[in-house]
This record gives C-alpha cells, sequence and structure tokens, in this order.
C-alpha cells in the first residue's frame, strides 16, 4: 500500500510540475543529458588529472577498464533495486553518487582518492537502465519508441556537448571542470526530489529483491531476451570503429586534422538528433519496430564497409549519416522490443542487462577496432563494423521469419 510519505511526495510532485510546467518525462530527459555531459565533461581530462598526479597510461587503462566492467555490473543489480524500491529512490541515490563523485574528483591530490571518486562514480552512474524503466512505466506501448529515442537524443547531446564545455571550463582551473559537472548533478538532484513523481506504484512492485540476472535464465523469455541483447551487442560493436579509431583514419587517409574531425562528428551527432527525435517518430507510424530494427541493421551493413573504401573525404559525410540513421532506428527500437519481453515487475531487470549489453561492446568494440587497424590497415575496423551489423541483421531475420505468425518481437 501507498505510505503517507509517497503521497505526501506525490502531491508536491503533482503541484511543483505544475508551477514548472515540466513534465515527469522532461525532468527524465534533463536528468539524462546532465548525467552525459558531466561524463563528457570529465572522461577526456581524466588521462591529463592521473598524469599530473603521477600516473600512467597503465593506471588510466586499469581505471577505465575497471570502470566499465563495474558500470556494467551494477546496471542489472540498480535495475532491480528499482523493481522493488521504485525508480525515484534509485535515480536520487544515483545523481548524488554521481555528483559527490565529481565533487571529489576536483578535491583529489592524490591517486587513492580519484581512483575512488571514479569508482564511486561507476558504482552509481549505471542509471540510464532505471531511466528507460522510468520510461517505459509512464509511456504508452505506442508512444514506448519515440520516447526512448528522446532519450538518446539526450544522451546524444550531453556526449556531443560535454568534452567542448570540458575543454573550455579547464582554461579557468584544472579542477573546474570537476566541480561544475558535480554542480551541475547535484542541482539536477534538487529538481528531481521536488518535483519528479514516483513511476512505479507500490501494487506493481516484487515484493522481495529479485535475481538481478533472472532474465537471462527464465524458462519462457530467456531465449529472446538473449537474442535481442545479442543483437544490442552485435549493432554497439558494428558502431564501435567509427567511434573509436575514426580520428586517426581521416588523418591517415585524408590528413583531417581536429576542427574537420569534430565538424564530422557534430554531423553525426545532429543525424542521430534528426534521427531519433524527428525520423522515428514518422515512421513508426506506418513500419513496426521489427522491421525499423532490421533496416537499421541493413543500412549499417551496406553504409559501413564503404566508409573504409571512399577515395575523397566528401564521401564519408553521406556514408555517415546512413551508419548514424541505421543504427538511431535499431537502438531506440531495440529497447522497446525488449520492455515488451517483460511485464511491469521486471523492466528494470531487463534494461539492466541491455546496459551490461551495451558496456560489454563499448569495452571490447574499440580493442577489436584497434587490432584489426594495426594489423589489417585503416579499412579493416569498417569491414568488421559491416560483418557486426550484417550478423545482427541475420539474428533479427530469422527470428523474424521462425515466428512472424504467433511472435511479434522480432
Amino acid at each position: 500500500m501507498e505510505t503517507i510519505a509517497d503521497q505526501y511526495v506525490a502531491s508536491w510532485s503533482e503541484v511543483l510540475i505544475r508551477i514548472l510546467r515540466v513534465p515527469p518525462l522532461g525532468i527524465i530527459l534533463v536528468a539524462v543529458f546532465v548525467d552525459l555531459l558531466g561524463y563528457g565533461i570529465i572522461i577526456p581530462l581524466l588521462p591529463i588529472v592521473i598524469e599530473r598526479l603521477g600516473g600512467g597510461a597503465t593506471l588510466v587503462g586499469i581505471l577505465a577498464a575497471l570502470y566499465a566492467l563495474i558500470q556494467g555490473l551494477c546496471g542489472p543489480l540498480l535495475g532491480a533495486a528499482s523493481d522493488r524500491y521504485g525508480r525515484r529512490p534509485i535515480l536520487l541515490l544515483c545523481l548524488l553518487g554521481t555528483g559527490t563523485s565529481y565533487l571529489l574528483l576536483g578535491l583529489a591530490q592524490s591517486l587513492p582518492l580519484l581512483a575512488f571518486a571514479m569508482l564511486l562514480d561507476a558504482l552509481t552512474g549505471a542509471n540510464l537502465s532505471t531511466a528507460q524503466a522510468y520510461v517505459a512505466d509512464t509511456a504508452t506501448p505506442a508512444a514506448r519508441a519515440h520516447s526512448f529515442g528522446l532519450l538518446g537524443i539526450a544522451f546524444a547531446l550531453g556526449v556531443t556537448v560535454g568534452p567542448t564545455l570540458g575543454g573550455l571550463l579547464s582554461t579557468l582551473g584544472p579542477s573546474v571542470p570537476a566541480f561544475a559537472a558535480g554542480t551541475m548533478a547535484l542541482l539536477n538532484l534538487l529538481l528531481m526530489l521536488v518535483a519528479l513523481p514516483e513511476s512505479l506504484p507500490p501494487e506493481r512492485r516484487t515484493q522481495h529483491l529479485p535475481n538481478p540476472f533472472a532474465p537471462l535464465i527464465g524458462p519462457t523469455m530467456a531465449a529472446g531476451i538473449r537474442r535481442l541483447l545479442l543483437m544490442v551487442m552485435l549493432i554497439n560493436l558494428a558502431f564501435a570503429g567509427l567511434q573509436s579509431n575514426f580520428p586517426i583514419f581521416s588523418r591517415a587517409r585524408f590528413g583531417w586534422d581536429t576542427a574537420a574531425n569534430a565538424y564530422f562528428f557534430a554531423f553525426v551527432g545532429l543525424c542521430a538528433v534528426l534521427t531519433q527525435g524527428l525520423l522515428l517518430g514518422l515512421l513508426r507510424r506506418s513500419v513496426s519496430e521489427q522491421w525499423l530494427v532490421l533496416a537499421g541493421a541493413a543500412l549499417m551493413a551496406g553504409a559501413l564497409p564503404l566508409l573504409g573504401l571512399v577515395s575523397s573525404g566528401w564521401m564519408l559525410y553521406p556514408l555517415a549519416a546512413a551508419v548514424a540513421l541505421g543504427s538511431n532506428l535499431c537502438i531506440p527500437s531495440l529497447t522497446s522490443l525488449l520492455i515488451g519481453h517483460g511485464d511491469e515487475t521486471m523492466q528494470g531487470r531487463i534494461l539492466g542487462m541491455q546496459q551490461i549489453a551495451i558496456n560489454l561492446a563499448l569495452a571490447a568494440g574499440p580493442l577489436i577496432a584497434g587490432i584489426a587497424y594495426d594489423w589489417a590497415g585503416p579499412t579493416a575496423p569498417y569491414l568488421a563494423g559491416g560483418v557486426f551489423a550484417l550478423l545482427a541483421l541475420g539474428v533479427g531475420y530469422m527470428q523474424n521469419r521462425r515466428h512472424r505468425p504467433t511472435n511479434p518481437i522480432l
């Protein structure tokens, strides 16, 4: 049953939302944007800070690997906790941890304190799955993919703007970016504390803390969830070469400098925003999510190999637009399909498993692309990306053919 405290928070949230005219989805979008903005501000500057405190490239690699590993494991744990205790307290806890970790980074004058701050952020920074679960609680099935697309826009904008803002703030002092990121996170915490209602009422919560990895071992839905998670991983692996190796590739092939690469990535970000903010919603009126996934994977499978084979720099732009279009059709639609595989008590855990799949791809993808580049040449990462996208297309297509009469999920 709903407690008096829950009723008090809900009533005040409704009043403040009416005063501020900010719907709950808007608050979640702000939270995701600020979270990724802070991440974008901090991560590019961390190697410089570690070097200033006496560390080297090996320590940077170790901390980055630990960060990805811990955050990947914490995604399902936080998702499971949100299925039991509600989305709001988990989101608040994550913002508090993230804001505190950034402030500690700004104060860090030793490597142990810096490492502690990074690991604290890894523990509490895996909140995207809980934010997605909040959206899944409140969005209708018809609007779900569009809402996830808006989350993708907030994600892309945060990652795009963060490094630029961090570079500008660093001119004011080495600790200013971290303090700015921490302040934004804590202000976001305050907004969420006073204006965000709970999306998962007590009667829809699990009655005990569930096994966060249960979606993978359940007897009925495990196979479908595993296939969707495999597609999530393959699509993110396919995109890894464009993200991690492109500056090296463009400099070696076309002599592009930092500014040229910045313009290119801004163009890719704009394509992502337009796809998820406009095109995805229009297409979903006439095309199912299953076919959006297949179309997106097909676009990536065709465009990625061509990226590595072009002979002129201007040709990269239309091909990159096709890759961005494909990935941004795939990923929100896959998220929506994953939500459709579970009931209301499992959404946090399923999205937590998706976060593991994405983190594994983010960890393995740059490594695979780098090895391919060094061993087989500049074209190899994009050929490998095309193979990963083709594998994702195959998984989706074969499942769609086998289960089309009875199963609406791929």
